[in-house]
């Protein structure tokens, strides 16, 4: 196992700001409410953004977003994001294997729906409420956002690059 460059810790900290910055400063009108589904608009940016970085700083940035959201919002929807952390580590790994990352970003998301449907069934959800309001929820979220993340990485991403060269050097 590879340890984490400080420069890695940096980009996820700030990321980490970034994704506790959603729910708790913009949360109140970046969210879309669908009873009993919500969605904050671009949450999931910076953990998307993270994957490209390393595993570790995609559990780190995830864990963060899961962390704003429980100060934030109920129980369920701290839960929802704690899911998170799984497809952010499961697409880490796959951009980090040479994946592009558009397609770490379509991969990902049934896992991502999956499992913020699953997380909620034992909150009362019905499976159907699970399934369709939650699991699909979930999975047009997870679009929408990754379109925001891929125009945001096409600016940024030059800069990810170089600075994962340096880090080898």
């Amino acid at each position: 196992m590879r340890r984490i460059s400080i420069r890695e810790i940096v980009q996820g900290g700030l990321l980490t700001a970034l994704s506790l910055l959603i729910p708790l400063v913009f949360g109140s009108f970046l969210v879309l409410r669908l009873p009993p589904f919500t969605a904050t608009v671009a949450s999931h940016v910076p953990t998307m953004i993270s994957m490209t970085i390393s595993p570790a700083v995609a559990f780190m940035v995830a864990a963060g977003s899961a962390i704003g959201f429980l100060i934030t919002s109920d129980p369920v929807v701290a839960m929802r994001a704690s899911m998170h952390i799984i497809f952010a580590l499961v697409g880490a790994k796959m951009y980090q294997k040479g994946i592009s990352f558009p397609k770490v970003l379509l991969a990902t998301l049934p896992l991502h729906a999956i499992t913020e449907a699953l997380v909620v069934i034992p909150f009362g959800f019905t499976l159907q409420k699970a399934g369709v309001v939650v699991g699909i929820g979930t999975a047009l979220h997870h679009g929408l956002d990754s379109l925001i993340t891929l125009a945001i990485f096409g600016l940024i991403g030059s800069y990810l690059a170089r600075s994962k060269s340096t880090n080898r050097r």
